[in-house]
């Protein structure tokens, strides 16, 4: 420090100084309970809500989505349409890794192809030809004809530095290799350029976060210099922590937790209407009975979806009879939720199995809103049909990997659409299982069907919205006769933090909330 002192003279200290107490005074610390932790630091391993939300902290985006649904600049500055396959982009200057490495090109580029590879994220880039480098700070993402949804697909490339993760471990494994739930190189190491870094992780009890010091985003009116991030699956527990004062920003308030988070003054309830669907999905290729289009409809027939919604959602949330939320080209108003025991009975009495049989079942009771409750709720209502459920629930660090073994014949999933479109329920979740294109990836029901398969593809060709909507809606009439899934509810996003802790301002409905803005006051 003497020699720094030397160096900038007696005024440039005092100046020096003077901004360091600033931003010591500025400077805060959130305390942050969410219902459980990341399950893993490589960004590409597992596509889920709470691997984006941590992306949105280590790393950043090219761009990223504003409330309203546009896309706003992050190491992408500007883009432009070349031609129908090519939209090229200008990458922003002076961009640090974590490392200390500056961003160029081709660390984009190497991301890029990380992700063609990864399990779970291959299948959003399927439409993808190529990324190619023009220079350093330029590069053009090109389709395989016209597509889209360009820019909704630029969302998900978190440019990774590609030097940290060359060479070998100390195992001799490939430092850049994806595994799923398994320990790697990248599952617990990281270096993005994102708002910030990660000064500890203990899996499952807590995460610590310091602020990037050379993050490039020097305009952002964010003072949250560490993030003390815990994991408390309990709903009420994790209600009670806020009120006492033990942390100020949760995730997410069970609907039945309103009422005490709304009477208490020192805390704000944050709410927004949502799009991830939650559904079961039926496991055609481990059980015959599965197989049975009649079974499978009754099994639709016999849950109360709206029951749930009413009683365990207590209202906050809205019944689905289908993957497309209202406000999605694909969203078919035709296909209503259809609860009538009276013809899950008759169904079934006509059905291959008029007896009725035992299935397991798994579900998360850490992952959605209420998931154990719900699971529980629909194991009942299925006894009604002489389906017998035996049901198994976990915290979603061990659901993850039983349910990538599919262990279940029935088994519960959620998602939000990654590109805010309908197509990406289909790709995801009802496309036929196919490993090498990552199509099918989280259909863990093994559905599968010809014209859902290929109208998809289709679909995502056209640029045409009245064509494109047609065929989507098509798509989700195919599924509802098929009775392909179990549609429950559309999920709403609640979030509570204590007053002065502007959580309002950087929550979305895509529920990355972007922290590297937070101001707390």
């Amino acid at each position: 420090m003497k020699k720094q002192l030397g160096f900038l003279g007696k005024t440039s200290a005092l100046l020096l100084a003077a901004s360091l107490l600033t931003f010591s005074a500025n400077a805060k610390t959130l305390k942050l309970a969410y219902d459980a932790d990341p399950v893993s630091l490589d960004i590409h391993e597992q596509l889920s809500g709470g691997m984006l939300q941590l992306s949105h902290m280590t790393h950043d985006p090219l761009v990223r989505w504003t409330k309203s649904f546009k896309f706003e600049p992050r190491l992408a500055t500007k883009w432009e349409r070349i031609d129908d396959s090519t939209v090229r982009f200008t990458l922003r200057e002076g961009v640090k890794f974590h490392s200390g490495r500056t961003m160029t090109a081709a660390d984009v580029k190497w991301t890029f192809d990380r992700l063609k590879s990864s399990p779970d994220f291959k299948a959003i880039f399927a439409n993808f030809k190529e990324l190619k480098v023009v220079d350093d700070k330029t590069i053009e993402l090109i389709t395989d004809g016209p597509y889209p949804l360009v820019m909704h697909t630029a969302t998900y490339i978190f440019p990774m530095d590609s030097k940290f993760y060359e060479g070998k471990d100390e195992n001799g494994k490939d430092k850049a290799e994806i595994v799923k739930a398994g320990a790697s190189f990248a599952s617990t190491h990281t270096s993005g350029t994102g708002p910030y870094t990660i000064e500890s992780r203990e899996q499952g009890v807590k995460v610590v976060f310091k602020r990037f010091k050379d993050h490039w985003d020097k305009d952002t009116a964010g003072n949250v210099d560490e993030i003390i991030m815990t994991p408390i699956k309990d709903n009420q527990t994790r209600v009670a922590a806020l009120l006492s004062g033990d942390v100020d920003f949760i995730a997410p308030v069970a609907p039945n937790e309103f009422g005490q988070v709304e009477s208490n003054s020192k805390v704000n309830l944050i709410t927004m209407a949502g799009t991830r669907v939650i559904t079961f999905q039926l496991n055609q290729e481990r059980r015959k009975e599965l197989k049975d289009v009649k079974v499978r409809q009754a099994i639709v027939y016999a849950i109360n979806n709206a029951g749930i919604v009413k009683k365990i959602m207590r209202g906050f949330a809205t019944t689905a009879g289908q993957m497309s939320p209202d406000g999605y080209l694909g969203y078919n108003k035709d296909l209503t939720p259809r609860f009538d025991l009276a013809k899950a009975k008759k169904l079934m009495s006509g059905s291959g199995f008029p007896d009725g049989f035992t299935l397991t079942m798994m579900a998360p009771n850490n992952r959605y809103v209420n998931d154990e409750k719900i699971a529980q709720a629909v194991a009942a209502m299925l006894s009604k049909i002489n389906i017998k459920i035996d049901l198994k629930t976990m915290p979603k660090a061990q659901y993850w990997p039983e349910y990538d073994k599919r262990a279940a014949d029935i088994m519960m999933i959620g998602w939000h659409s990654d590109t805010e479109d309908s197509a990406n329920f289909y790709e995801f979740l009802a496309m036929t299982p196919n490993k090498e294109s990552g199509m099918g990836a989280y259909n863990s029901g093994n559905y599968s069907n010809k014209f859902v398969d290929e109208t998809t593809v289709k679909a995502n060709k056209e640029t045409d919205n009245a064509k494109r909507a047609e065929m989507l809606q098509a798509i989700e009439k195919q599924i509802y006769d098929d009775a392909g899934f179990v549609p429950l509810h559309w999920q709403n996003l609640a979030w509570a933090a204590r007053k002065g802790v502007d959580a309002e301002s950087i929550v979305n409905a895509m529920n990355f909330p972007y922290l590297g803005d937070l101001v707390i006051k």
